[in-house]
């Protein structure tokens, strides 16, 4: 079988995803061609387990200093090159076409009748997890951004919901000394947080963005996005402040650590993770990130642990049966070997009594 997997390059949560897939299927030694669009190709690290892969323009949103911006989204799109894309993708070599909410690869398939596996945290908003009410034009890209014949969603809990547990590195593992809170909120405006982070000189910080160089400022410690980095720092941390973005805060539920997320304001993929988060009780989630918002945090804070399997592992192997027709099987199979304080068995009743509360948009 031949595979053509394609990878949003917007933010580091996909392409974090795609690492563990790309492990596993070179493990079982399968043809899989990767396409990454979304991102300039030179600004892409840590490719290496991807190997000659793919690189197309593709779609992408704009944030300004925490907020989707809508007018820079439009301005910064090229309509003309990501059609000229999906016309030009040659689809024939291969048997399957994979993709993780990537436009160019998902659309190609569509147009051409090729068969379609989504696999990705968008996919779950099919299904009645919690969800910010968003407006026409979010719901509308979520559903047409990157369409797929099978759609796999992913997500922290499974909500009553056919769908399946995060893909996380599950070798990560807390080291003994912790030190420090990991602070990663890329479309926030750097300066800002760091002053912010400044007002509390008795914590130590350690700033993650792909904006900033490496240095030390007082009790913040300022470092450039990078893979082995960011993951010692993650290991070593006592809590997590970021974006609501999915990948990181699946890492550190899984690790047992706290994690105040304050979501980019109009996204709805964000808001509505925000609300997850907090109607599962499984951290906090703020509009605005201020002083004594972070000092009610900093002293208050508490965590669980979720601890999710191999979901990579079983996904790779899944794919490569050519069995796509049902994933239920798998479904039952990953949730039952989730071990965290509610067990699949248990959300029923315990779903019943959740807050319908959420964050505004």
């Amino acid at each position: 079988m031949k595979i053509l997997y394609g990878v949003q390059g917007t933010g580091n949560g996909h392409i974090s995803r795609a690492r563990k897939m790309a492990a596993h299927f070179r493990a079982r030694g399968a043809d899989v061609t990767w396409l990454f669009s979304g991102r300039e190709r030179d600004r892409l690290f840590d490719m290496e387990v991807f190997g000659d892969f793919e690189h197309r323009t593709g779609l992408t949103m704009s944030m300004q200093a925490g907020r989707l911006s809508y007018r820079q989204t439009v301005a910064e799109a090229k309509p003309l090159r990501f059609l000229r894309d999906v016309a030009t993708l040659d689809l024939a070599p291969y048997d399957l076409v994979v993709t993780d909410f990537e436009p160019v690869t998902a659309w190609a398939a569509k147009l051409r009748g090729k068969p379609s596996i989504g696999i990705g945290h968008q996919y779950v908003f099919a299904h009645p997890v919690p969800r910010n009410p968003g407006n026409p034009l979010a719901n509308g890209v979520l559903r047409w951004f990157a369409p797929a014949t099978i759609a796999i969603g992913l997500h922290w809990h499974h909500f009553d919901c056919d769908i399946l547990p995060p893909i996380i590195d599950t070798r990560l593992a807390p080291t003994g000394e912790r030190s420090h809170t990991l602070v990663y909120l890329p479309f926030e405006d750097q300066a800002a947080i760091t002053a912010l982070l400044h007002r509390f000189p008795e914590q130590r910080f350690v700033q993650y963005a792909p904006s900033l160089s490496d240095n030390i400022r007082g009790n913040v410690v300022l470092r450039n996005t990078s893979l082995h980095g960011f993951r010692s720092d993650l290991v070593a941390a006592t809590g997590v402040i970021c974006n609501a973005g999915f990948e990181l805060v699946s890492e550190a539920l899984h690790l047992g650590l706290p994690v105040l997320v304050k979501p980019v304001h109009g996204q709805i993929e964000q808001l509505s993770n925000a609300r997850a988060l907090a109607q599962l009780g499984w951290g906090t989630a703020v509009n605005n990130l201020t002083e004594s918002i972070l000092a009610a945090w900093l002293a208050e804070r508490t965590a669980v642990q979720v601890r999710y399997p191999d979901v990579a592992a079983a996904l790779v192997d899944w794919l490569l049966s050519g069995e796509w027709n049902s994933h239920h099987a798998l479904w039952e199979t990953l949730w039952d070997c989730t071990r965290g304080p509610v067990s699949p068995h248990q959300f029923r009743a315990a779903g019943n009594r959740i807050s319908a509360r959420g964050l505004a948009g």
